[in-house]
């Protein structure tokens, strides 16, 4: 059974070969409310690190045009707590000065999305490698149930290395994770420590009550458990999935009842996974836990014969998925639009120093309608989703 909490896959994960060429990300994302409008807007907060083995004083940015024409760095370990020093591998040397840093990424979707980013190099941060994790670097601190922080950007169009936008945002929020979408063995601790995957996905709050306070460019916005329809995932590895498929919601609405659905989430996510050097086709993980029954979408567990086809494309204006999935425990057929005006191509670079995503859509306002059915084709329910987390990209 998917939802079933388990934080050691929320430590962090750089160790080994992903030290030298690895990332890992915490995500959050919810919707808040204008303190004196009543406007809803989405926000998010990210919490990114890169390649602690590489670090330094300064955060290393990987698209200066200086960094990737450099020669070999020497290898060297400036990782935050008490993980031992390590070997730089054998027959993986770098052929420019790779990314390290703490990136944290704080920003808001809508009609004045942005998205602005903080740096700190290596021996600026702290890092509690246990369970639970902790990341800290001045006032930005991120653990399981709390965070805080604040990003100011000033001048972003004269540092295209810093991938993002102007503006400034703050943030103190409790979590409480609710429901989990744990992948199953795909991602324990035999296929952590072997490194196995390309890229690793752990929904530990697919469906997560926040409180709080954001403020966004001077406006205060209030984050309620009972409204904020949020969530928390992470990812980690060596590089990045194309394509790129994501798309959440908690704020669920029976179209047969005309009922919200209050103990609801779906989630789904992946694109091509690899295993080592080999692509698997295009594959999707999904599950919806539907007023406390669980319903999943995994291909990884074959004896549950699952089928995926999914459709992603753009128009001039929006961005449009299509995903028809079966498996033993039923058939879900999800269809989310999202404005292209409310999202962003939200940047990220890998570790090795590429940036081949350069066309990622990301949103937080998407709305649709997912079916579910027994087994049989009996429908369930045909539900209404808004405030849906999407993503899609693929490599040009």
């Amino acid at each position: 059974m998917f939802n079933k909490h388990d934080i050691a896959r929320d430590a962090c994960q750089l160790f080994g070969v992903q030290a030298h060429k690895g990332y890992d990300w915490w995500w959050h994302s919810f919707t808040g409310y204008d303190e004196v409008t009543g406007e809803a807007k989405p926000f998010f907060i990210e919490f990114f690190l890169c390649n602690p083995a590489l670090g330094e004083e300064a955060p290393v940015f990987g698209q200066l045009p200086e960094n990737q024409v450099a020669g070999d760095q020497p290898a060297r370990d400036h990782s935050a707590g008490d993980q031992p020093a390590r070997d730089h591998p054998a027959g993986d040397q770098p052929t420019g000065k790779r990314p390290s840093y703490l990136m944290v990424k704080a920003g808001s979707w809508g009609e004045d999305a942005a998205q602005l980013h903080r740096f700190w190099g290596w021996k600026q941060i702290k890092v509690d490698w246990g369970v639970p994790f902790s990341v800290e670097a001045d006032d930005c601190f991120l653990t399981e149930t709390h965070t805080r922080g604040h990003v100011r950007v000033e001048g972003a169009a004269a540092h295209p290395e810093w991938m993002c936008d102007d503006g400034e945002m703050s943030w103190n929020l409790q979590i409480d994770k609710q429901i989990a979408f744990n992948v199953g063995f795909g991602a324990d601790k035999v296929f952590r420590t072997a490194e196995a995957f390309e890229m690793f996905w752990h929904a530990e709050g697919m469906k997560t009550a926040y409180s709080g306070e954001v403020v966004w460019n001077g406006r205060h916005y209030r984050i309620s458990p009972e409204d904020c329809y949020g969530y928390a995932d992470k990812n980690w590895g060596k590089d990045f999935t194309s394509p790129w498929v994501w798309l959440s919601s908690n704020n669920l609405t029976s179209e047969r009842s005309g009922k919200k659905l209050l103990d609801s989430v779906f989630d789904i996510g992946g694109g091509r996974p690899k295993v080592g050097p080999v692509a698997l086709p295009r594959k999707l993980l999904a599950a919806f836990w539907y007023e406390g029954k669980p319903y999943e979408f995994n291909f990884s567990k074959a004896w549950t014969h699952v089928h995926t086809e999914f459709d992603c494309r753009e128009t001039d204006t929006q961005v449009i998925w299509h995903v028809e999935q079966r498996s033993s425990s039923g058939r879900m057929v999800t269809d989310i639009t999202c404005e292209k005006k409310d999202m962003l191509l939200v940047n990220y670079e890998s570790p090795d120093g590429e940036k081949r995503h350069k066309r990622l859509w990301n949103g937080g306002n998407g709305k649709g309608t997912v079916q579910l059915f027994e087994p049989d084709g009996t429908l369930i329910d045909r539900i209404h989703a808004e405030n849906v987390g999407c993503e899609y990209g693929e490599y040009d």
